[in-house]
């Protein structure tokens, strides 16, 4: 006589499947920003940065240009990089969208930027790929123009695991970050030779 249902092979390779799902389903989640994990046990932290740059402009132009998109109006360019979620006169929630994995995926995080005219920027997430990023960039008048100083600091949990996500995490947020920084370097320059 045959019971009807699935024999053992069928029940293993479902189950495989459906945890090889579950599984991709959580990198992803993670890789993204859309599914942080945030179990605050296990912390470990590690720097990001420091990355200086000097910038040939004054230091109220190079504020203007990293202030701008988030105090006043974003510009399209970079609408699909940067949204303002809420605006204060001193600080914003934005959401930053990074392409990932070739562009074929995108990391969104969420953040408080704080500005402190004309001296300093302070980044803290509020979600993201990792529980914990804080970051600043400092602005400093020079002889030539302004040092631009980015320092900051990445928390992941779980120990070990967590340490090995937070490095992975970290190399591409940095390399992220220079982009940024010479792009600001670029329009901060050319306002300074249009002035």
């Amino acid at each position: 006589m045959m019971r009807a249902g699935w024999n053992g092979t069928a029940r293993v390779a479902a189950w495989a499947a459906g945890a090889g799902g579950a599984l991709t389903a959580a990198y992803l989640g993670l890789v993204t920003g859309a599914v942080p994990v945030d179990v605050g046990v296990g912390r470990r932290t590690r720097p990001l940065g420091p990355q200086t740059v000097d910038i040939a402009a004054p230091r109220e132009t190079v504020f203007d240009v990293v202030a701008g998109p988030y105090l006043g109006r974003t510009p399209r360019a970079m609408r699909e990089k940067l949204r303002v979620l809420e605006r204060g006169t001193d600080m914003v929630l934005a959401e930053h969208c990074t392409p990932i994995a070739g562009g074929r995926l995108t990391a969104v995080t969420v953040e408080t930027v704080r500005f402190t005219r004309p001296a300093r920027i302070d980044f803290r997430l509020v979600r993201g790929p990792v529980p914990h990023v804080t970051e600043s960039f400092v602005l400093e008048e020079t002889a030539a123009g302004t040092r631009l100083v980015y320092e900051g600091e990445l928390g992941t949990d779980l120990w070990r695991a967590g340490q090995w996500w937070g490095t992975a995490v970290a190399a591409r947020w940095e390399a992220t970050v220079a982009s940024s920084l010479a792009s600001v370097k670029q329009e901060a320059e050319r306002r300074a030779a249009l002035a």
